[in-house]
């Protein structure tokens, strides 16, 4: 199973209303990070430089990025989230990439400037995953829910402080502050000054000595929430839809992330489905398939009628324009309908059913059948 693709907004570290600015800004500051040059060996950090790279491509594109917050990572499955003529096999769309990776070299090998992260800022909250089963219709057609999830909210008795009421929290005496700790270290190249998270505060500038007893010093409690969720038509299984503001609270005052609800769709008893197509089987009788004739044939949007060519041969398969799923990503297409028409063999057959067979698999050959009760009266005379 695919490992599920993490939100580009939590990649970049950026809340969802980021400026091109700001975007840039903080995919500069991983790809400095990640770089395999300044990494290297490190599997790991090439797999976050290749994130974060993937995840500014579609962000940097106005296009893209509308497509993205309306439907998420479905928008782009099969190939349309990113080019191959861009960096790393991503499309950029023009951004000035000598301006993002000009100054990465420098920091690696050259005089050691950098411009370390701000801990204590503000960081968007994480998202939340959830799943929905829906039927083979309602993905079809798309529908709404009504879901109730764990949601945080702000703790009422502390205010989001975390602390007991009638104190508050105090700035961090370790990294005053600052939720970070800056250290030298000896190194075969010189002295490398590296910066850490304050382990005193966990990088939030502040500690809290008396604790709040209803939230016990997080600054929130977790209540149940109804949130209603649009379903899409046309979504696959597995895909998800995106509620604004469902997920994790932010710290020192980030936003909230998300919430992602993934789809569960049922298997349907008669259709099968392929992207934006449909497939069904359809048993019709001998005398249809060789005399030709109107059948009825189940579809998504109710039956329709269709007219079998005289001599069709099992496992023939005909198409049903219009009558699959409507696409995700243009609402003014839909796919089509695919039936495999079958020829039912009867099992079972009287007297008089073996005695027409006969006669006709006879007149096939150019023969004379004579009844199989005159056989048995010329066997008796001349026995």
């Amino acid at each position: 199973m695919a490992e599920s693709k993490r939100d580009y907004y939590e990649v970049l570290g950026v809340p969802k209303n980021a400026d091109d600015a700001a975007l840039k800004k903080a995919y500069r500051a991983l790809a400095k990070k990640y770089h395999p040059d300044a990494n290297p060996g490190d599997a790991e950090a090439e797999k976050k430089f290749k994130e974060a790279s993937e995840a500014y491509s579609v962000l940097s594109d106005p296009d893209k990025r509308r497509q993205y917050d309306q439907f998420g990572h479905a928008a782009f499955e099969g190939g349309a989230g990113g080019g191959a003529g861009g960096f790393g096999g991503f499309d950029f769309n023009g951004a000035d990439m000598g301006d993002i990776f000009g100054d990465i070299f420098g920091d690696i090998f050259g005089g050691g400037r950098s411009r370390s992260a701000q801990y204590n800022g503000p960081m968007r909250g994480a998202n939340v995953r959830t799943a929905i089963r829906i039927t083979f219709e309602e993905a079809v057609f798309g529908c709404e829910k009504e879901i109730e999830i764990n949601y945080k909210e702000e703790c009422p008795k502390c205010g989001g402080t975390g602390a007991k009421p009638g104190t508050a929290p105090e700035t961090c005496p370790k990294c005053k502050g600052k939720g970070k700790i800056t250290y030298v270290q000896q190194s075969i190249f010189g002295q490398v000054q590296n910066v850490t998270t304050c382990p005193e505060c966990g990088g939030k500038g502040k500690v809290i000595r008396e604790k709040c007893s209803e939230c016990y010093g997080t600054g929130y409690v977790t209540k149940k929430k109804k949130f209603k969720v649009t379903i899409p038509a046309g979504i696959d299984n597995g895909q998800s839809v995106r509620c604004a503001g469902g997920g994790e609270p932010g710290v020192n005052g980030g936003e909230r992330g998300d919430l992602l609800v993934e789809a569960v769709v049922s298997q349907h008893p008669v259709f099968k489905r392929q992207d934006v197509n449909i497939y069904s089987t359809v048993s019709i009788s001998f005398a249809t398939a060789a005399l030709g004739g109107p059948i009825r044939i189940k579809t998504v949007d109710g039956e329709v009628e269709y007219e079998v060519k005289a001599g069709t041969q099992t496992d023939t398969r005909v198409r049903l324009k219009g009558k699959g799923v409507p696409s995700l990503r243009n609402r003014n297409l839909r796919g089509d309908h695919y039936v495999t028409l079958v020829v039912s063999v009867p099992e079972r057959l009287n007297d008089a059913q073996k005695e027409a067979l006969r006669k006709f698999d006879a007149a096939m050959r150019g023969e004379n059948p004579e009844p199989a009760e005159e056989k048995h009266k010329k066997k008796g005379f001349f026995k």
